[in-house]
């Protein structure tokens, strides 16, 4: 991690969500910007699947962070005006506990012995950061795509714990195309010869189906329409061809992507939270999301959305601020023009920015 990572411990039990816990936990942060007197400027963001609490970057660590266009003084996210805090979910392997970490009842790591992990399990945890920085209610609650179940994990088990919330390129539950597209993600790398029922070493890595998962995956993030544009149906020279394969400049974009994947993150921690995102569902303790949304949260809400998202389609974004207004809360719904799919939030900021900053500083 870097140096500005910093971290929580929790030195006694976790319960879990669905059952089973954990002896204690580790869970890495960061933050931006500097909490007002009263501690009521904090905002805190939640991630997607595989990024860790490196937002973006600080004088304590100058790497770029995954939301660095984003995040930063005078930037859409200013953290000239506000505490913004990013913590690496618990199951990650990227400084807070999960699969990939040591287990202390055997001394090797968890891999499968890991009880199984929720999305409301990242939240609560996350809520321990929270809470250890004294803060008591968030100026906002930012989720996109897995962060933004996350989101409504907080809400569904911490009510009226903030005064704005913005769900972007997300929704309440999967698809039934979200699922089986990482349903055959995790296949790839459970089938891995290397991997072994988890017992996977450094030496012999399930690295092939890490890279078909990841292809999958970069497959899912983009569109159709944006890679017609940008690739065509040009060949590439960079790899060499394979059998059958690795002739046009697509294959070659897909196969730089898998290959930087694979040593990055943890197979275990991936298939974790993968089941963990098919498995939630914000309505599983209320009869309705407005029900949720109505009990949980009455605030200013900006839903966004892409209509060139395969993994959370458009129509769910809508459905998250229909009911969030439908709950009395005052809702900005916006369908943004982008060609990069559900990676428009990371790849295309010109577009997202200016709708979150005018969201964040409205009164």
């Amino acid at each position: 991690m870097g140096p500005a990572t910093r971290y929580f411990d929790l030195d006694e039990p976790f319960p879990l969500y669905r059952g089973g816990k954990l002896p204690g936990l580790r869970l890495a942060w960061e933050s931006w910007g500097t909490l007002d007197e009263h501690r009521s400027n904090a905002v805190l963001i939640f991630t997607g699947l595989s990024p860790g609490a490196h937002a973006a970057s600080s004088g304590q660590d100058p790497e770029p962070g995954w939301w660095e266009e984003m995040i930063g003084p005078g930037k859409y996210i200013d953290t000239d005006r506000f505490f913004v805090l990013c913590v690496n979910s618990l199951g990650s392997c990227m400084g807070s506990t999960g699969p990939a970490s040591i287990n202390p009842g055997t001394g090797r790591p968890w891999r499968l012995d890991f009880p199984d992990l929720a999305i409301e399990d990242i939240a609560r945890a996350t809520r321990l950061v929270v809470e250890d920085l004294g803060i008591s209610r968030l100026h906002a609650v930012i989720g996109p795509s897995m962060g933004g179940l996350t989101t409504m994990a907080w809400l569904k088990q911490f009510p009226e714990s903030t005064d704005k919330v913005s769900l972007i390129s997300t929704a309440c539950s999967a698809t039934p195309m979200a699922i089986a597209i990482r349903s055959l993600q995790r296949e790839a790398v459970v089938t891995d010869r290397n991997f072994r029922d988890g017992q996977y070493t450094e030496d012999a890595w399930p690295e092939v189906g890490m890279r078909l998962a990841r292809k999958l995956g970069m497959i899912s993030y983009r569109s159709a329409r944006e890679w017609q544009q940008r690739f065509g149906r040009q060949f590439q020279d960079y790899f060499p061809p394979t059998l059958f394969g690795m002739r046009f400049k697509v294959e070659s974009y897909l196969e730089t992507h898998a290959r930087k994947f694979v040593g990055q993150f943890d197979p275990c921690c991936y298939l974790y939270l993968s089941r963990a995102m098919d498995m939630f569902d914000a309505c599983d303790g209320d009869n309705s999301l407005k029900a949720l949304f109505r009990r949980s949260f009455t605030g200013k809400a900006l839903v966004i959305g892409v209509e060139t998202d395969l993994l959370f389609p458009l129509y769910q974004q809508r459905e998250l601020a229909k009911a969030l207004e439908a709950s009395g809360s005052e809702v900005v719904f916006e369908a943004l023009p982008s060609l990069q799919g559900h990676d428009a939030f990371l790849a295309d900021i010109d577009t997202f920015g200016p709708p979150i900053r005018q969201w964040l500083q409205s009164g």
